[in-house]
């Protein structure tokens, strides 16, 4: 079986006015189905844009990328989006929640963009509650929950469609360290139920949860080893 994620070469240069800037030097990474990584460097190193790039919300310079088997570095805006909805599951810190539906509403969205019918969206949405702890907030609205409960509903969010990848982008950065200790363990529960993960952090304690840390600096991969 393919890995989910191979990249050869990826290099992606921002500029305008003559002036370019290199975020990616060119990456050589591959992640296999159920593995969980941790990308982590300091800021401007070049993991966010790696990141926005393995999530196809933005498109490699040059190089390579397959996702799920099938090259993607090439796709036009439709079908990256098309990808997004059917392969990804994002976390973003700031939950990115609609603020005026309610918490199983809010998880039904990528369902409702997938075509999903009515009562096998809210069926799924409901189960994916029950996965991440807090079935009985399904009516609420996100104002009423904690940072950590709204946090729990983005990922159960992320997970409605059952996507092949799942990605965090400093997941914990807006809770307090309890708070995000009880998220890093459902990110290592979902882990173990098979999900494959990649979270960027700048976090060590953080990434010392993942099976393999990829050490991205300048650009450029620098360091690769296993927790």
């Amino acid at each position: 079986m393919s890995p989910i994620i191979r990249t050869q070469g990826l290099t992606k240069t921002f500029g305008s006015n003559g002036v370019a800037v290199h975020a990616l030097r060119g990456i050589d990474l591959t992640v296999e189905r159920g593995e969980f990584v941790a990308l982590i460097g300091p800021s401007g190193s070049g993991k966010s844009t790696l990141m926005a790039i393995l999530g196809c919300l933005d498109k490699p310079t040059t190089g390579m990328y397959a996702l799920d088997g099938e090259r993607v570095e090439g796709l036009s805006g439709r079908e990256l989006a098309q990808i997004r909805n059917d392969k990804i599951g994002f976390v973003f810190q700031q939950y990115n929640l609609l603020p005026k539906a309610s918490v199983v509403r809010n998880v039904e969205l990528p369902m409702l963009y997938a075509g999903v019918g009515r009562k096998e969206r809210r069926a799924r949405a409901l189960e994916m509650l029950e996965n991440v702890g807090i079935p009985e907030k399904a009516k609420v609205l996100p104002a009423a929950l904690s940072g950590g409960q709204r946090q729990r509903v983005a990922i159960a969010r992320s997970l409605a469609n059952r996507p092949a990848l799942l990605l965090a982008d400093e997941p914990t950065g807006a809770l307090d360290q309890k708070t995000g200790h009880e998220v890093l363990e459902l990110f290592a529960d979902l882990h173990r139920q098979g999900n494959t993960i990649i979270i960027v952090t700048h976090d060590l304690s953080i990434a010392a949860m993942a099976q393999r840390q990829v050490e991205i600096m300048d650009g450029l991969i620098r360091v690769e080893e296993a927790a």
